[in-house]
């Protein structure tokens, strides 16, 4: 089956404000679950000057401690993969991520852009798409991918509003019309 969240949110700061607050954002009081984040790679092409990122993020284990029962849930953290490509010319930044835990039970996949807003050069466009299917665990399947859906909204929301934070808190009020 699978659970899939699409967001589509503008930011009224100018796109390079709003990614450099998105590679700071983790890890953040406001979000205890995320541990760290690390750049594993990181290089930039010098004929097209895209800077390609690769970064592990290590979160903790939110899964409730009844579905825990289960043996392959026991894991204290998860480790998620982040990858990004930073145009500056064309002022967008595509990511894509998974989780690297439960590999063989879960997908979970995301991909992103940030892009400067159509509406408003001013502005910066996010757009997401994730996915999560779970698979192997037998009548658990939709338990656990509706615990996965309740999780990943809320994760959105907490998201966007700590970029908004960040983004007041280092840049100012956001950009009027």
């Amino acid at each position: 089956m699978g659970v899939t969240v699409d967001v589509h949110e503008v930011f009224k700061y100018p796109f390079e404000q709003v990614v450099a607050s998105f590679l700071r954002k983790y890890p953040n009081p406001m979000d205890k679950n995320v541990i760290s984040v690390k750049i594993v790679e990181e290089r930039k092409d010098v004929s097209t000057g895209i800077i390609y990122r690769k970064r592990i993020a290590v979160c903790q284990n939110v899964v409730p401690e009844i579905l825990r029962k289960v043996n392959i849930l026991k894991v204290p953290n998860i480790q998620l993969e982040e990858e990004s490509w930073f145009n500056p010319q064309e002022r967008n930044m595509a990511i894509r991520s998974h989780c690297l835990t439960w590999t063989q039970y879960a997908s979970m996949k995301e991909e992103s852009v940030f892009r400067e807003s159509m509406e408003n050069p001013n502005w910066t466009e996010f757009i997401q798409k994730g996915r999560i299917s779970i698979t192997g665990a037998g009548f658990l399947n939709c338990v656990l991918e509706s615990f996965a859906s309740a999780f990943l909204r809320q994760g959105v929301q907490k998201g966007i509003r700590i970029m908004e934070m960040l983004l007041e808190e280092q840049c100012g009020a956001p950009l009027a019309e």
